[in-house]
């Protein structure tokens, strides 16, 4: 399970909502505890591709996020980026791509009035969805 506080869902699709025709991008960090993803940050990245196929993170605020994480004692848990035009599911460009079998890979939809975000686990191609919990703080 993984679990994300709603006000950093509502980070996230107001940053995709702005980066709006392109997808936008961005890392989660936080703790695992007893199998369970605990979301305690969400960076806001910039898509350096600015494109509404594809993403690329802009390596210096790459960077600076994994340093922020380091130095709040916060674990790297995957990415996150939106989908503006598709399904809340892994393209075949996003399960090439997926590199490491550790990270969550989340996926906001923008295609519909009501956005979804899923995660998911990527591992040598194949795609599994996880449990995502949004809980009020």
């Amino acid at each position: 399970m993984i679990s994300l506080a709603r006000s950093d869902f509502e980070k996230i699709l107001d940053h995709a909502k702005k980066g709006l025709p392109a997808e936008a991008c961005g890392l989660i960090a936080g703790t695992k505890e007893n199998g369970d993803k605990i979301i305690r940050k969400v960076y806001l990245l910039t898509n350096t591709d600015h494109s509404r196929e594809h993403f690329t993170i802009d390596p210096k605020e790459q960077l600076a996020a994994i340093k922020d994480m380091r130095a709040n004692s916060l674990a790297p848990l995957g990415n996150w980026h939106s989908h503006p035009e598709s399904p809340s599911r892994p393209s075949e460009e996003d399960k090439r791509l997926a590199y490491d079998p550790s990270a969550s890979y989340m996926i906001l939809s923008l295609m519909d009035e009501t956005p979804v975000l899923n995660s998911f686990h990527i591992e040598n191609g194949e795609s599994s969805k996880e449990e995502l919990v949004i809980r009020d703080e």
